[in-house]
């Protein structure tokens, strides 16, 4: 599973400065979406949610899994076998020295996580997401 090379210029729909990120999220989240930091395993709320809806970018909203795709991995983060159509980018991550492939979202550009190839069928991929990087909104009833 390759991503795209971190060389690769991206644009992305929502651009905004440092200083306007830090206004719009907590430092928690900041760290995360904007310096790709990582939550401690198994702190995060959304582990534990079960109902039908959506997971969100917590940087600018955009919708990224459903939660009909949403899995226990045992991992200690949200963990996903497929996000929506479209909804995020991958890229080359040679930090912790080894090469993951880090997930982003496809509209802010947002660290998300990493996806890894020890995953459930149909697709055998786990995307492993810090869970302060993403909302969550349930579906109507």
């Amino acid at each position: 599973m390759a991503g795209t090379d971190a060389n690769t210029a991206e644009t992305f729909a929502v651009t905004l400065t440092d200083d306007e990120w830090r206004a719009r999220l907590s430092p928690e989240r900041h760290a995360i979406l904007r310096r790709h930091k990582t939550e401690r395993a198994g702190t995060s709320p959304l582990n534990a949610e079960k109902r039908p809806g959506r997971f969100l970018c917590a940087g600018c909203g955009h919708p990224l899994f459903d939660a009909a795709t949403k899995y226990e991995s045992g991992s200690g983060w949200p963990s996903f076998w497929r996000p929506l159509d479209g909804a995020i980018g991958t890229r080359s991550d040679r930090t912790l020295w080894m090469v993951r492939t880090e997930v982003h979202c496809r509209t802010c550009g947002g660290h998300l996580g990493h996806v890894f190839e020890d995953g459930p069928a149909p697709t055998g991929l786990r995307y492993c997401m810090n869970g302060l990087a993403l909302d969550f909104a349930p579906s109507a009833t």
